[in-house]
Parts: C-alpha cells; sequence; structure tokens
C-alpha cells in the first residue's frame, strides 16, 4: 500500500512542477498576496482632507486649527468663508470634515468656561466616520486640557476641575502597529486560499484530461488513490505557511512569541480539512472553471466571516453562532494567539479539537462522495 502510494505521490509532484501555471501561483502569488494585502488591508484612516470655517479669528482657533495641522492624519486642504461653500465641497469630494468654529468663540470660553464647536463628517463610510469622529474628540480633548490650565484660577480650588488621566498599558502590540494585527490574518488567506485552488482544481483536471477514468480502472484503491493526490498538496500548504513566516518576519518584522512548532501542529490538522473541501468540491464539478468559482464562493464566506476584519463580537448572534463552522476563524485565532500572544497547547486545545472534527467529517463526505469501480 505504502509503495502505492509512494509512486503517486512521486507522480503528482513531477505533474505539478511540469504545470508552468500552477508554479507562480504556489511561489509567486503568496508573496505578492502577502506584502500587498497586509499593507492594504487596514482600518488606519490617514490623509483625511480637513477644512475649516474660523468665524472668531482669536488666538485660541488659531491654536485649535494648528491641532489639527500637526497630526499626520488631516490634511488641511482648505479655508471657507460660509458653511454653504464647505458644503459644496463636500458634495464634490473635496473635502471630508468640516470644522467649524463660531464667532466669539474665545470670549465664551473667558467668560462662561464653555463653548460649542460644529463638526460634519462626511459619514457615507460609517466605519471611517467613527475613526474620523475618534480622531478629532481626542484633538480637542487634548486641547481642552491645556485650557483649563489657562483659564482657571489656581486660588478658587471649588472651580478648580479635577483632572484624572488615564495611563495605558498596550500588550502584545505594544507599539500599535496594524501589519502586527493583520500580517497572521493575511497568512492565514496565504495557506488556505492557494491549498483550496490547487487541490480542488488538480483532481478535476484529471477528469478533464480523461486520466481518472484510467486511474479508476486500475488496482489503485480509492484510499491509495486520495492519499497520494493530497499529500503533495498539504506538503505545499506547510511550505506555504513556512515562506509566509520568513516573510513576516524579514518584511515586517511580526512577533513570532510563541512555539512555531505549535503553529506547524495545528495547520497539519487544518490543511486536512481544506484538503477535504477540495476533494469535496472536485466530486461535484467537472471542469477547473466550476471548481474555481464553487471554492471562490465558500472562501470568500468564511474570510467574511472568519473576525480577520470585522470582529466576530460585534456580529448579531445569529451570525456569531454560523462562525463556529467556519474553519478559517479557528485558523485566525490560532496564528494570533500563538505568534502575538504566545498560547500553549491548553490554550489552543478547543479550537484544535473542533478543528479535528471538522477535518474527519470533511474528509468521511470526501472519500464517500468520490466514486470509483474498485
Amino acid at each position: 500500500m505504502m509503495r502505492t502510494i509512494g509512486f503517486i505521490i512521486k507522480k503528482e509532484f513531477k505533474q505539478i512542477f511540469r504545470n508552468r501555471g500552477m508554479l507562480p501561483i504556489i511561489f509567486i502569488l503568496p508573496i505578492l498576496q502577502l506584502v500587498i494585502l497586509s499593507n492594504a488591508a487596514t482600518y488606519e484612516v490617514k490623509n483625511i482632507k480637513f477644512s475649516y470655517i474660523d468665524n472668531d479669528r482669536s488666538t485660541v482657533s488659531r491654536e485649535l486649527i494648528e491641532k489639527f495641522k500637526a497630526t499626520s492624519y488631516f490634511d488641511v486642504v482648505s479655508e471657507f468663508s460660509d458653511f454653504g461653500s464647505a458644503n459644496s465641497a463636500m458634495l464634490s469630494g473635496e473635502t471630508d470634515v468640516i470644522l467649524e468654529i463660531p464667532p466669539l468663540f474665545e470670549q465664551k470660553l473667558r467668560k462662561e468656561k464653555t463653548a460649542g464647536l460644529g463638526i460634519t463628517i462626511n459619514a457615507i463610510d460609517g466605519a471611517a466616520a467613527g475613526v474620523e469622529s475618534g480622531y478629532i474628540n481626542q484633538i480637542i480633548l487634548d486641547y481642552n486640557r491645556g485650557l483649563i490650565g489657562r483659564y482657571s484660577d489656581p486660588a478658587d480650588k471649588e472651580i478648580m476641575p479635577m483632572v484624572i488621566e488615564g495611563i495605558p498599558s498596550f500588550w502584545y502590540n505594544t507599539d500599535l502597529d496594524y501589519n502586527t494585527f493583520m500580517v497572521p490574518g493575511i497568512l492565514v488567506l496565504l495557506v488556505t486560499m492557494i491549498t483550496l485552488f490547487l487541490s480542488g482544481m488538480n483532481i478535476v483536471r484529471e477528469k478533464e484530461i480523461g486520466t481518472l477514468e484510467q486511474i479508476n480502472v486500475t488496482p489503485i484503491r480509492k484510499s491509495e488513490f486520495i492519499i497520494g493526490k493530497l499529500f503533495p498538496f498539504w506538503v505545499i500548504g506547510m511550505g506555504l505557511l513556512t515562506i509566509g513566516l520568513i516573510l513576516a518576519k524579514l518584511i515586517f518584522n511580526t512577533p513570532m512569541v510563541g512555539s512555531l512548532g505549535l503553529l506547524y501542529l495545528y495547520t497539519s490538522v487544518y490543511l486536512l480539512v481544506i484538503l477535504g473541501m477540495g476533494l469535496l468540491i472536485s466530486n461535484f464539478t467537472e471542469t477547473q472553471q466550476q471548481a474555481m468559482f464553487i471554492a471562490w464562493f465558500f472562501v470568500v464566506i468564511f474570510i467574511l466571516m472568519s473576525g480577520l476584519f470585522t470582529p466576530i463580537e460585534s456580529m448579531p448572534v445569529w451570525a456569531q453562532r454560523i462562525t463556529d463552522f467556519n474553519p478559517i476563524r479557528y485558523f485566525v485565532e490560532i496564528v494570533r494567539m500563538v505568534m502575538l500572544k504566545g498560547s500553549g497547547f491548553t490554550d489552543i486545545l478547543p479550537q484544535l479539537t473542533k478543528t479535528a472534527v471538522y477535518a474527519a467529517v470533511m474528509n468521511l463526505l470526501a472519500v464517500w462522495s468520490y466514486k470509483k469501480v474498485n
């Protein structure tokens, strides 16, 4: 049995490396995917087009505007004399945020100890608008602290405000680098997508060129054929993980706190899920195009509901329940836990157990649905 499987594996590796169209997918696409997506897929909002209307023309209003100019998040594009012209600029996409400082702004601060500001944000992209609002509130809060000391009377202790300042301690990502959060997730996509597409299309390709029927009438058993067919892609998946880890360290200096052996252990089980899915898809398709479309359909759903881009806790309850059946969710969690937190075996045991069950069920369905004469 092992001799037969060895011959099939040898034949598969030769077939893979003879296919000029498959080699770029294996060796070039992972590099492009990790480098480009890790920098492009980010929730950081920068270069926000900022405009203002200064109806006060005072020292305080100018200082506040300078606070916005000094940040790297806002790009001050213009000053407007009235809100109508500023609104027209926002309609045409020339500005994203409008700060309106009312008349007598400084005078109200001196006499009434309070004053309002008008802030208009383009909220077509709700997520970006929320981030922009947080930036603005933080700048105003920091500036307000300076004003408290400037306009408060130290002799009058009753009206002196008490300032409570929290000192945050950032664990697992001390520099708040978004790439540290995103690169492990992109690494999951790299391993999942390429392994699934290659394994699914490989068996369908045998159907297209007519060699699958020839293999089916040979004495090769179903189990021998499936193991010999899928094992090379298991090896490729482990190789893709290695390439991704090397690139993550060399290009993005991503922390690798935990055990890489533990990460490889989980990946070896996870790949059985993906290979089972590829085999199952190939059993019900006749062409490589069909296999690609079906695989892409499931991958997109799994990715969007994996917690890679949107926190699972923010999803509706029914969607959170569905993610329990999403293998990519567990891989994303494990990679971030091991690489960034240094989690141990007991920490990942729940996800590992679910993934192992998923792999068993998926491969049993795939083997059962595979039709062979012998």
